[in-house]
């Protein structure tokens, strides 16, 4: 159902639908002892995480490599690695239940993507500006969200970011503080998922400049003393 669903709205390459609803039903039988998701009617989930999660689906470069802060049960990212098999994923989450099941759920499929245990401050000093492209859905504000994720992107490449409506206060704060950490302008696009009257839009933070060394702070600073205008 879920494959199908996603066929009726985007061109899949050959097999993705089938893939799609096998890690669907890894993600059900998890979820029965591991509570990964909230969300278990599959119509709902079709819409809610899997549309939801594509509505990026053109803004990822060909052969890009993309990282996913935060990714939970695997949204945004495995939805958009099973449909852009050119891309080169790796799933961030700091609860290692996650990362867990996204690995067995990756071998299982056979999904190009890696599931990496840790905390987003720590992996920017493992893997600082090697990605083309950081994604994050609906994780955290968005001063916060940069100071996560530039770190990791190169420069050129761009940070794409799921956040509802009414967001005019988060907007001025990322706009505040992307120089500050290598990143240029901050734009909005609008995100509609077929069949949804709620939905996300997607803010989209080009990285313009080297991210000064002393980002992203030590775990948890930048949600306890989120940045502001120098």
């Amino acid at each position: 159902m879920i494959g199908k669903g996603i066929a009726a709205v985007h061109s899949l390459p050959e097999g993705a639908a089938a893939r799609f609803d096998a890690f669907h039903a890894l993600l059900t039988a998890w979820n029965r002892r591991m509570d990964l998701t909230a969300v278990t009617d599959d119509t709902e989930a079709l819409h809610r995480h899997y549309l939801d999660s594509l509505t990026a689906l053109d803004l990822l470069p060909q052969g890009a490599r993309v990282v996913d802060v935060g990714t939970g049960a695997g949204f945004p990212g495995v939805p958009l690695a099973l449909a852009r098999p050119d891309i080169a994923m790796t799933l961030l989450d700091a609860l290692e239940k996650r990362v867990r099941f996204l690995t067995h759920a990756a071998e299982t499929i056979g999904l190009r993507a890696e599931a990496v245990h840790a905390r987003a401050e720590d992996y920017a000093k493992e893997r600082r500006e090697m990605f083309d492209v950081a994604v994050s859905r609906a994780v955290a504000s968005l001063p916060v969200l940069l100071e996560w994720l530039l770190p990791l992107v190169r420069i050129g490449g761009q940070c794409i970011l799921w956040k509802g409506p009414g967001l005019a206060a988060e907007l001025e704060g990322a706009r505040r503080v992307s120089p500050l950490l290598g990143g240029g302008a901050v734009r909005v696009a609008d995100a509609p998922v077929a069949g949804r009257e709620l939905r996300h839009v997607l803010v989209v933070v080009s990285k313009d400049a080297p991210t000064p060394a002393r980002f992203p702070r030590r775990a948890g600073m930048a949600v306890k003393r989120p940045l502001r205008e120098e």
